[in-house]
């Protein structure tokens, strides 16, 4: 596994906060965000992109980063809220809360992607594939994927037709199918394509 590298500190006594997001692409239930603040020098030799790793090494480095960060949050946005203001605003937001939760407010920023809505009075550096490379933001992305899983894992036990325990809400061809089947609630994103074009075409033909 490709070692990250934590950057090192812009200043002296300067703390930086790693942001990452998760649940973008999702049909349903909300996108989760979470800010880290490591201590310097921090190294996990399992931690990477949560993307790139397994539920159970997910499940084991979420108590080791909570313990160990200098300061940690996770925030959300509800699917309402993501209908009325966009996915990517919405990303944004849930970080801008996740950093507002902090109990140590950080000197700068690092974010996940290529953009980002300035939080007030912090710097921040956009670092693409930024979860791959840099420590702070890779354990966000671990606590960012963890709570929002549990979350849809949560909602599963309310709906259970949609196999959010499978999908987490992500567009597979079982989650599509079981809109069709059954239409869609209330933690489905209602300004997403939540039905692909085969399952419009198979609708249509149903109806003939």
């Amino acid at each position: 596994m490709k070692e990250i590298k934590l950057l090192s500190f812009k200043g002296p006594g300067r703390l930086e906060a790693g942001c990452d997001e998760a649940g973008r692409g999702c049909l349903a239930g909300p996108v989760y965000a979470a800010a880290v603040i490591l201590p310097e020098g921090f190294f996990h030799p399992v931690l990477n992109d949560s993307k790139q790793l397994s539920h159970k090494q997910r499940e084991l480095l979420r108590p080791v980063i909570e313990e160990s960060a200098i300061a940690w949050a996770v925030a959300r946005v509800e699917a309402a809220e993501i209908d009325e203001i966009n996915i990517l605003n919405a990303s944004f937001l849930a970080m801008h809360r996740a950093i507002a939760e902090l109990k140590i407010k950080p000197g700068f920023l690092l974010i996940d992607g290529p953009r980002f809505n300035r939080y007030p009075g912090i710097p921040h550096s956009c670092e693409i594939r930024g979860d791959g490379r840099f420590m702070s933001i890779a354990a966000a992305s671990v606590l960012a994927k963890t709570y929002r899983d549990d979350f849809m894992q949560t909602i599963h036990e309310e709906f259970p037709a949609y196999r959010w325990d499978h999908n987490k809400g992500y567009p597979t061809r079982e989650h599509r199918k079981a809109i069709q089947l059954f239409g869609s609630c209330i933690f489905h994103r209602k300004s997403f394509r939540l039905l692909d074009g085969q399952l419009d075409l198979f609708n249509l033909s149903c109806q003939l």
